[in-house]
């Protein structure tokens, strides 16, 4: 009875896979690998077609203005509203929105879908990237790709839809036009698409003093 308990034990065992197993080890190194390819583009100045939390995005470094210009030529528009920023970290925020509530990163942090906050006091940023009423659209991506390369990037990162101006936002890779996709230094895989929700994201105004305006619900 014993021998057959421990027989019992055993196959359960091996039937348990391990935690870190080799196509994990492989998926985990060939995900860092494309983060470095694309932060790498980002630091010369280059633009990227990546995804995010919601749709496929054109980015590029949020401090430097040669490449937002590339990105507005890129969709034949010049709408600083259409444009805001990804952020690693309400940290990464503060350093580039100073004159944000506290109310902001409350609602931020308990947001349970993709939340773009539109701040007060943008600043150090490109400045053809911020509208005249000095206001910067941020979101805090829940999503592995652009999460990696927020941190190894270090800065913001632009994101728009992956759109020229007029056109329907693309919701996948496959739907973005030719002429975007041959536009850009750099197409991150697919296969790090990770599970968007493939709609734009929620977007709240909020004011100096704590006011809140909901834009798009």
């Amino acid at each position: 009875m014993q021998k057959r308990e421990n027989e019992r034990n055993t196959a359960g065992t091996r039937r348990q896979a391990p935690t870190n197993s080799p196509k994990s080890a492989r998926n985990d190194s060939a995900l860092q690998q494309e983060v470095d390819r694309t932060v790498e583009v980002l630091r010369n100045g280059g633009i990227v077609l990546y995804p995010t939390d919601t749709v496929w995005g054109l980015g590029c470094d949020a401090t430097n203005a040669e490449a937002v210009d590339r990105i507005y030529r890129l969709k034949r528009s010049e709408n600083k509203k259409s444009m805001l920023v990804l952020c690693a970290s309400a940290d990464m925020v503060v350093r580039y929105v100073d004159k944000a509530p506290a109310i902001a990163f409350e609602v931020m942090e308990l947001a349970t879908s993709p939340l773009t906050a539109i701040l007060p006091g943008a600043t150090g940023l490109a400045a053809n990237l911020i509208p005249d009423e000095g206001t910067l659209g941020v979101r805090i991506p829940d999503h592995e790709f652009c999460r990696r390369m927020l941190r190894a990037f270090g800065k913001p990162v632009v994101s728009t839809s992956a759109n020229l101006s007029g056109e329907a936002t693309p919701a996948g890779l496959q739907e973005v036009t030719r002429e975007i996709v041959d536009g850009v230094d750099f197409v991150v895989n697919p296969r790090f698409e990770g599970h968007p929700t493939r709609k734009a994201s929620s977007i709240i105004a909020f004011g100096e003093g704590g006011e809140v305006k909901v834009i798009r619900k």
